[in-house]
């Protein structure tokens, strides 16, 4: 991940929606203590700060110094620069104990890990059987008709060829990702569907989303190769439809999908 945000991560702190106090409070509600939190893959700490007012600890690790630069500083989180991928003993040392943590959350990044080894270290450092693990993702924004009809058209032809194979995943709302641990649905809903869907909001501008577009991974990529994907006719297409319904600023919304699940296996 570290390497496709590197260049941009002031833009992606800036840009990126923060999730909804609902989606912190299922996951809260299903983690019997509230001691200790690993979120994994912080970034700029969208989602551990949201932790934060939950859990009376939080370890917030990331593999790029330059994202961590942006994260908010709270006294109840302790934020780590780690490798990419971690031995048991590298776990416990920048980490956490075995068994010792009631919650490990990815926001947005489960996509890019090596899946195998993350999922070994998380059963590794949860409390058995009743530690959760929960990990979500984000797909497309939705605005209005006149955007999203230009935004399918950039997302499909310009940003199309630079996406990672990783990003399917993501289209396809986690449903794809291998999931080794007891599933938890929604029981609110008579549907109980999985992964469960979450919405989080933000009201942007036409700079605001446009920056949001260029904190992508795929911007970026495009970007290292010397193609500028929003060129100043691309823009124009975006300014037009954005302006179509004389409301500068405008509430965009982007689905979200969460795997949520206990660790299972003995007590500690």
């Amino acid at each position: 991940m570290a390497k496709f945000f590197i260049n941009q991560a002031k833009q992606y702190a800036a840009a990126r929606p923060n999730y909804p106090i609902q989606l912190f409070e299922f996951i809260a509600s299903k983690t019997p203590c509230h001691d200790l939190a690993w979120d994994v893959g912080t970034g700029s700490g969208q989602a551990s700060r949201s932790l934060a007012g939950i859990y009376k600890n939080v370890i917030a690790t990331d593999t790029s110094s330059k994202q961590l630069e942006f994260a908010a500083k709270l006294s109840n989180v302790r934020y780590e620069l780690t490798p990419p991928v971690m031995s048991l003993s590298e776990i416990e040392q920048l980490v956490a104990p075995e068994s010792s943590v009631d919650l490990v959350t990815v926001a947005q990044a489960l996509h890019w890990f090596d899946l195998p080894t993350f999922y070994s270290n998380v059963k590794h450092v949860l409390k058995k059987p009743d530690g959760v693990f929960a990990a979500w993702c984000y797909t497309n924004p939705e605005v209005n008709a006149a955007v999203d009809e230009v935004f399918r058209q950039f997302y499909k032809e310009k940003l199309g060829p630079y996406w990672d194979k990783a990003r399917r995943l993501v289209e396809d709302g986690y449903k794809g990702i291998e999931f080794p641990f007891e599933k938890i649905m929604d029981e609110s809903t008579e549907s109980q569907t999985f992964p469960v869907r979450f919405v989080t909001e933000r009201e942007m501008g036409i700079e605001e989303f446009l920056t949001y577009l260029r904190s992508s991974s795929a911007y970026q990529t495009a970007k290292d190769k010397g193609v500028e994907l929003l060129t100043a006719e691309m823009e124009g297409e975006f300014v037009g439809s954005w302006k179509e319904d004389g409301e500068e600023k405008k509430v965009v919304r982007f689905p979200i999908y969460l795997l949520i699940g206990r660790v299972g296996g003995d007590r500690v």
